[in-house]
């Protein structure tokens, strides 16, 4: 789009994405009141294959894949993203010009039955879409049946409404997003649920040659989320984090420091590395970087390779 006072938005089209879209909108059109900013809603691949696990038909990369390919061809000039969902390496020629404010990046544990995960009897069924939320779980709670849920939010809380879990574990971002937080039976805290890398934050991307959008969406990106979304980030690449591998970073900003903690886990849950990395917040790659070699010092490799044979 060459007209300087409009602006397309491409999205996806389920509820949540439709939010985080209108969202930036309503940021954009706040700050630029001459500004024409209308939504483009696109069905991607992720979206169609709902009956297949992420992890099986290539990850959240298919969530942003078509997107891209809007801006590619001019029919959209931003795309607005879940971070957690954006490839740690994006492809060339494209640049995340900003990434906003994090909501609460912490998962939340959803039952019409139980309070806590701890109350769910054995061989309860617990819910989730993720291998890195399984494989804690599995680790802290082995008597649990941990089973797969894909679908959007309100498809998964009907699943769970339906009676085919006794809970099911999402972001919380999510669904304070769509007013749904009084469905939230308890947050579970940082150390019993590492979150998703970039969990919580939403980026938007665009060309990298549109120095006139790099600039309009400045004001929006919010650096202390920024800096801690890109310390995740660059441990995630690091480590070659994808859905395929059990992998959660979650960074937190201490005036000029960043405290960046991290883990790889074997999807069944029997084997979980953590480890801790600090430093300066002005280049938090390294902070990352530093923390994917720790967690490579304590044997990462040895589970990332038996991931990439099967």
């Amino acid at each position: 789009m060459s007209d300087s006072d409009s602006i397309v938005i491409a999205t996806r089209a389920s509820e949540l994405a439709l939010w985080q879209a209108r969202f930036v909108q309503h940021q954009l059109e706040k700050l630029y009141p001459q500004l024409n900013v209308t939504l483009m809603p696109m069905t991607t691949q992720g979206d169609r294959q709902l009956a297949t696990p992420l992890s099986a038909i290539g990850g959240k990369g298919l969530f942003v894949k078509e997107l891209e390919e809007a801006l590619m061809a001019g029919t959209a000039d931003i795309a607005v993203h879940s971070m957690k969902d954006v490839p740690m390496d994006l492809p060339p020629g494209f640049a995340m010009a900003a990434i906003m404010e994090r909501e609460d990046p912490r998962d939340a544990f959803i039952s019409n039955r139980y309070q806590s995960l701890g109350e769910l009897p054995a061989g309860g069924r617990v819910g989730t879409s993720s291998l890195r939320r399984a494989s804690q779980l599995r680790s802290r709670y082995p008597s649990l049946m941990v089973e797969p849920l894909r679908g959007n939010v309100v498809t998964r809380l009907r699943k769970l409404d339906d009676g085919q879990y006794a809970a099911i574990i999402l972001a919380a971002a999510g669904l304070k997003r769509l007013g749904l937080g009084e469905r939230i039976r308890c947050l579970l805290s940082i150390e019993e649920s590492l979150p998703a890398v970039g969990q919580g934050a939403l980026g938007i991307e665009c060309l990298a040659e549109r120095n006139d959008l790099l600039a309009l969406l400045q004001p929006l990106n919010h650096m202390p989320s920024s800096l801690c979304v890109r310390a995740e980030r660059e441990m995630s690449r690091a480590l070659a984090g994808n859905c395929q591998v059990p992998l959660g970073g979650y960074a937190v900003l201490h005036e000029d420091r960043i405290v960046l903690s991290g883990f790889v886990a074997s999807p069944d849950g029997n084997k979980v590395l953590r480890a801790d990395a600090e430093g300066a917040a002005s280049d938090p790659e390294i902070v990352g970087a530093d923390l994917a070699r720790r967690l490579r010092e304590q044997g990462a490799d040895a589970i990332l390779s038996a991931l990439a044979t099967h």
